[in-house]
């Protein structure tokens, strides 16, 4: 079984997702959109073959008076099927590369788990489906890596660990190649799925999610939900528009 660590952010106004806050979304639109988004990649976690493991920001990596832990476990505890059995443990780092490297090695290392990954909030169409192929990857690989738009991660697997120093640098997809080969492990590949933290990804996803919705597709629940209620839509000029 793979541990897979979803990396959140308490859903805060004006803490998550700021390249969309004040432009194609308002500051509460982008805090319910990460919401809808962080709840949908935890329900695709659950329902596939790995372990949930919410790992959240320390109190000093977050605005003044927000409690990370209760921010995030109160609309996970609402969406879960099963509440109690998601584990939830703070981060330990100072940058994201610090952070997912010492949750990885901690789980590989310390708790004796086969495989662990790291997973951003932000894949809102990530599914049960490619969570267990990720998991069938890391028999034979060392690395499995799930690429995003501009050089990003969506999914970044491990069977042992890696050198993590700065090894989310840009393009993350290339840096961490480059680490699993540095550690001779040997690297595989999931279908690119989107991110979702800037008005280009927007662009990316509505259309996506509007032609699966339309053709019965599988679609993630909330996010599609809530980006239908926003009447986002992207024109014949590639602008994203409200209708």
């Amino acid at each position: 079984m793979t541990t897979v660590a979803v990396v959140a952010d308490p859903p805060v106004d004006g803490f998550v997702l700021p390249e969309l806050s004040g432009g194609p979304l308002e500051e509460s639109e982008a805090t319910a959109l990460y919401t809808a988004m962080l709840t949908d990649v935890c329900r695709a976690v659950e329902a596939s073959g790995a372990e949930l493991l919410v790992n959240y920001r320390p109190a000093d990596q977050v605005p003044d008076g927000v409690d990370p832990e209760a921010e995030i476990r109160e609309p996970l505890e609402a969406a879960l099927d099963a509440p109690a059995d998601a584990r939830y443990e703070v981060q330990v780092g100072s940058s994201l590369s610090a952070r997912v490297g010492n949750t990885v090695t901690h789980l590989l290392e310390r708790e004796g788990v086969k495989t662990a990954a790291a997973v951003e909030p932000t894949a809102g169409l990530l599914t049960r489906q490619l969570i267990d192929s990720a998991a069938m990857k890391l028999r034979s690989s060392g690395v499995v890596l799930g690429p995003a738009s501009e050089g990003r991660v969506f999914y970044a697997g491990f069977a042992e660990p890696v050198d993590f120093e700065d090894a989310y640098a840009t393009p993350t997809v290339e840096t961490l190649t480059d680490r699993a080969m540095d550690a001779d492990l040997g690297v595989d590949f999931l279908p690119s799925v989107p991110v979702v933290e800037t008005p280009a990804d927007l662009r990316t996803v509505v259309p996506i999610l509007r032609a699966r919705h339309q053709a019965e597709r599988v679609v993630p629940p909330r996010t599609t939900t809530l980006l239908n209620e926003f009447g986002l839509r992207v024109t014949t000029d590639n602008e994203l528009v409200r209708e």
